[in-house]
Order: C-alpha cells, then structure tokens, then sequence
C-alpha cells in the first residue's frame, strides 16, 4: 500500500523564475471580441502579465486604446511596429500561456496551416507554450468540413479547442458556436497555465461525469433528496476540458452555468440520471459518478399535493430501492479499458470507520477507483474547497489534502490517466 499526500502546490504555476506568468491574449476578428475585455480584466486582476495581440480585423470590433488600458502595455496587430525587438518571434517565444478568444474559422485555418501573415498567427508559429483557443463563429461556419479539420489538426498538435457554447449569434440565428462566458475560458485557460503540460493528456478521450443530487418526488411538491451541490462534478468536467477531453456532463438538479466545452444533460431522477449515463458511457473512456442518487424512492407518487391530517397522524410513505448505477456501469462496461471512477460520501459508525465502509464499497460495485469524502457534520456539501481519499481497487491509497475541488478534479484524472497507461 502507499499513500500520496497532495495539496493545491499540485496545480500551482510555475512561471519563470517566480514573475507574473505572461499570457498572451489573441484577439481575431469576430463580434465577440468585446468580450474578450472581460477576460483581459481577470486575467490582469489575478497576477498575469498580459499581451494582447489583436488581429487587423479585430481592431475594428474593439480599439487599440482599449486593450492598452486595460492591459496597461501598448497595441500592435503587424510585425512592423517596434521592429528592432524582433515582436513576431519574441512574444511567443517568451509566453507561459496563448489564449486565442475569440478565434474565429479564419484564424483557426490559418493556425492549422502555418500562414503567418500579422503579429497573432506568427506568434502562434513561435509558441512553444499551451495554447487555448476559444471558437466563436455561426453554427455552420464551425460545423463546416474544413473547420472541422482544421480543429482536429490543433488538437492533434496538443492545442485546447474549447467547444464553443451555444445560444444567440449575431443577429437573429441561435445555435453552436457562441463565444463562452469570459470567467469559464478563464477558468480553463489558468487550470491549463497552472499544469502548464504542452500536450492535454485527456485529448482524443470521451470521458462522462455525473454532477448533483437526485430527487424522487412524494407528491407534486415534495422530494426526497440530498445535498449535493454539483460543484465537485463540474471542477472535474472543466478539468476534464481544460486537459482536451471531450466531456459529457449529466447534471442533476444543479443551479451552476454550464461549464465552457462541456455538453450538459440536465436530469431530475435516479432513473432519468442512469438512463443518461449509461447512454453516454456506450462511447467514453472513463466515467466518473460524482453525482449523489437517492437510495430509494417512493412506491406510489401521490398525483395531488399531500394535505395534513386533521387529526394529527402521519402519512405512511413505503420506500423502495433505486438501481444501483455504479455498479451497473462496472459491471457492465461498454468499451475494452474504459475505466469507472465513484464517489463515496460516507460517515463512520458502530459498524465500522469511513475507510471500511469505503472499503466495503469498493469491493461491492466493483469500480476501479473510489474517491472517499468524509462528510461527517456536513462537511464538503456547498463548500469550494474539498478533500478526500482515493482508493484504487489494486489497492493503492492516495490522500488528497485540503484544497479546491479543482485540486481534488485533477488529481483524479491523473489515476484515470495511470489506469490507462
């Protein structure tokens, strides 16, 4: 047996010699550019040194004076201002990060291809950094073949292409292809600074995550449920898209935006949570429960509210039990290698500590990793910041300690990588 202690310095950024990490902000030309103001403020408002590269087009969305003042450096889109520092090779060679929001289909295209012909696309050629892209463009622009393509080559060469959101375009169309709101490309962009891996190791991978808590409901008014909040469900979805995997979130009754890359399907039930995941498993890699199901459900679900009895007395409600998802999904795995993650929030007792009922968990359901939560008092429901103990069914122990529920998200995808390897 061994056991791992990790803390937040896991994910902690490394940038030269202890200065501000320098991020580069690429800005093509699309409506959504100003958006990418928002994104400027947070990234300046967290410590990061910012370089904003726009390109010619973007300029007419958003001015040159704009991006200076709130970058606090000065503006150029061409590879002839201040010629003597040699920008089209210096910026990029000197950056811990490139995050491209929006890129549009022309950028991406020439990004693919290797066209450099202003200040953004030869920065890209001369990164040697992570680089995240944020598409924004019509639904048929990003579904067209050679979109397609060329964002399949950028994240065979290791760049993040962030899936873009879908809602309301320019004009009157809606649909995919809508720019993610600034705080979720910036959550990604930071998580994969903070790793600073050059190729997302999860690229190319399918992974499924449950998120929330179940309700099975007594009456039109009244369920049973719990308190899940849902947020360690989505820190390992983003995490998941911030190391290029495709992610398929099943949500359960959660009041969270949706995350940037992430296709979410909103369920209410145990049974409408196990019928969407168990969909989405036929095609993933790895699926992680972090969802909480209820046990039981009422036999009978009254059709009307339930009223009080005038004289006092209790309404006897009979209970029984839901299907057990996580061991269905263990036992019945869809894909050769996929591996199955669960989550045990467990308190000790007479019977035994949380450890042996985790334990006993894992033999049970017959997942390959088991990531244990203490939740005694009420402990981790709510709370941004989690801890936990990973149990791998070969036997291994790994102790998270205290941190973010980011921390925790990737510390997890790093043992579904380990399985694989």
């Amino acid at each position: 047996m061994t056991t791992d202690q990790l803390d937040d310095e896991a994910v902690a950024p490394a940038p030269r010699g202890g200065a501000r990490p320098r991020v580069v902000l690429g800005v093509s030309g699309g409506i959504a550019a100003y958006k990418a103001c928002e994104l400027l403020r947070r990234l300046t408002e967290s410590g990061h040194d910012v370089t904003v590269v726009p390109t010619a087009a973007a300029l007419e969305f958003v001015g040159a004076p704009t991006w200076a003042a709130l970058s606090g450096k000065p503006v150029a889109a061409d590879v002839w201002s201040s010629v003597h520092e040699v920008p089209h090779v210096r910026i990029g060679q000197e950056a811990d990060l490139v995050v491209v929001a929006p890129a549009t289909a022309d950028l991406m295209a020439k990004a693919a291809h290797g066209l450099a012909d202003d200040l953004l696309t030869s920065t890209l050629l001369t990164a040697r950094c992570p680089v995240v892209f944020a598409p924004a463009m019509h639904t048929e622009m990003w579904e067209h073949p050679a979109t397609v393509a060329n964002v399949a080559t950028l994240r065979q060469r290791g760049a993040v292409v962030i899936e873009p959101a879908e809602g309301r375009l320019t004009g009157k169309d809606t649909g995919k292809g809508r720019l993610p709101e600034a705080v979720e490309i910036f959550e990604i962009a930071t998580q994969v600074l903070a790793r600073g891996q050059s190729a997302p190791d999860l690229a190319g991978r399918h992974v499924v995550v449950s998120a929330g808590g179940t309700r099975e409901y007594l009456d039109p008014v009244r369920f049973l449920g719990n308190r899940s909040s849902g947020l360690q469900g989505y820190a390992l979805a983003t995490a998941a898209a911030a190391r290029g995997a495709e992610v398929t979130l099943v949500a359960a009754n959660v009041s969270l935006p949706d995350p940037a890359g992430v296709k979410v399907l909103h369920v209410e039930s145990t049974a409408q949570l196990g019928e969407a995941v168990v969909s989405a498993a036929a095609s993933a890699d790895a699926v992680v429960m972090a969802a909480a199901p209820a046990d039981f459900r009422p036999m009978t679900v009254a059709g009307t509210k339930i009223k009080k009895a005038e004289d006092g007395s209790s309404p006897a409600i009979e209970l029984t039990q839901n299907a057990d998802i996580l061991a269905g999904l263990s036992q019945s795995r869809s894909r050769p290698g996929q591996v199955v993650v669960g989550f045990a929030a467990e308190t000790g007792d007479d019977s035994g500590t949380v450890l042996e009922h985790a334990r006993a968990k894992l033999a049970r359901q017959g997942c390959d990793l088991l990531v244990v939560n203490d939740v005694s008092g009420g402990a981790v429901f709510g709370s941004t910041e989690n801890d936990g103990v990973i149990l791998d069914a070969d036997g291994a122990v790994t102790t998270v300690g205290r941190g973010s529920k980011s921390v925790l998200a990737h510390v997890i995808w790093d043992h579904v990588v380990a399985r694989w390897a």
